[in-house]
C-alpha cells in the first residue's frame, strides 16, 4: 500500500512543478509559493507513510492539489485523476497486503 501511495505522491510533485510553470506568467507570488510548498510536501510525504500522520498529510495534499485548480484551471481535472489514483492505491494496496499475509501464513509449499 505504501509503495503505490508513494508513487502517486511523487508523480504529483512532478505535476505540481509543471503547474507552477503554467502559473508563473499569470499569477502572483503567493500562488507560486503555495504551489512550491505543495510540490515539496508531495516529495517529503512518502517518507512519512509509515505513520498515520503521513496518510493524513497525503489526504491533505490531495485536497490541496484539487484546490490548486483555482490557480491553474486544468488542475481540477488532474487533481481529480490523482485523487482517484490515491484512492485506488489505498484499496489495491490493502488487498495486496492481505494476500501477502495469507500467503506468508500458509507457509512454504510442500513438495
Amino acid at each position: 500500500m505504501r509503495m503505490l501511495a508513494s508513487s502517486v505522491l511523487v508523480m504529483e510533485s512532478f505535476v505540481m512543478g509543471f503547474a507552477l510553470l503554467l502559473a508563473m506568467k499569470d499569477h502572483s507570488s503567493p500562488a507560486l509559493i503555495l504551489g512550491g510548498v505543495i510540490a515539496i510536501l508531495c516529495l517529503l510525504a512518502p517518507g512519512l507513510l509509515k505513520k498515520k500522520a503521513g496518510w493524513i498529510l497525503g489526504w491533505i495534499l490531495q485536497v490541496a492539489l484539487l484546490a490548486y485548480g483555482f490557480v491553474v484551471t486544468s488542475m481540477f481535472l488532474v487533481g481529480a485523476i490523482f485523487l482517484g489514483l490515491w484512492i485506488a492505491a489505498i484499496f489495491v494496496g490493502k488487498k495486496g497486503e492481505a494476500a501477502r499475509a495469507a500467503l506468508l501464513a500458509a507457509g512454504p509449499p510442500n513438495a
